[in-house]
């Protein structure tokens, strides 16, 4: 597991930064609470990132391999760092409805558009028709330093593992693909 950070969301769920909680129960010595098993709801975090979008207030987080941000102008995103999807889940301040199942082992996205940083610039590319957009009010250097933080939270085999499809359609087995090449650089 790689090393916390002192800025990082503290892993007992507290919501605090890891220095505000237990890091200091870490220097002191005592043992640090255990990890509860986390009801994580990917449909939860986009329905904050959509709330912000409807109130017109920029909002930036990530969760898991997940990035989210919402701008000023109430249009809002969630972005998957292995391969570089995104789908937009708010648009003018509206939510959108997406394509989500998810249960306690995986969560199903039926993602619409990959995304690239070029140039310190944000640029989604639309699955259906290949047309590529720059989104100018996209967080781009928050979304770079986020995907560099997630790749070095997690091992390229775990993040190679992520994706249980491959292109056709095959199911992957785990340790013989999952390599770095395995997950898609869009930075």
């Amino acid at each position: 597991m790689a090393k916390i950070g002192r800025n990082q969301p503290c892993p007992c769920g507290s919501g605090k930064k890891y220095k505000h909680c237990c890091l200091l129960l870490a220097r002191s010595g005592q043992p640090a609470p255990p990890v509860q098993p986390s009801g994580f709801s990917l449909r939860a975090e986009i329905a904050k990132i959509q709330a912000a979008a409807k109130s017109r207030e920029k909002a930036f987080f990530e969760t898991g391999v997940f990035i989210l941000f919402a701008d000023e102008k109430g249009d809002g995103w969630l972005l998957e760092v292995v391969e570089c999807d995104a789908v937009q889940v708010a648009r003018d301040g509206q939510p959108v409805e997406i394509d989500l199942v998810e249960n306690s082992e995986t969560i199903e996205v039926n993602w619409s558009h990959t995304y690239a940083l070029r140039d310190r610039q944000f640029f989604v590319t639309a699955y259906d028709d290949k047309e590529v957009e720059e989104l100018k009010r996209a967080p781009a250097q928050q979304i770079h330093a986020a995907i560099k933080r997630i790749r070095k939270r997690y091992t390229p085999e775990v993040l190679g593992m992520i994706h249980v499809d491959t292109k056709d359609g095959d199911e992957k087995i785990p340790g013989k693909e999952d390599t770095v090449d395995s997950v898609t650089d869009c930075v």
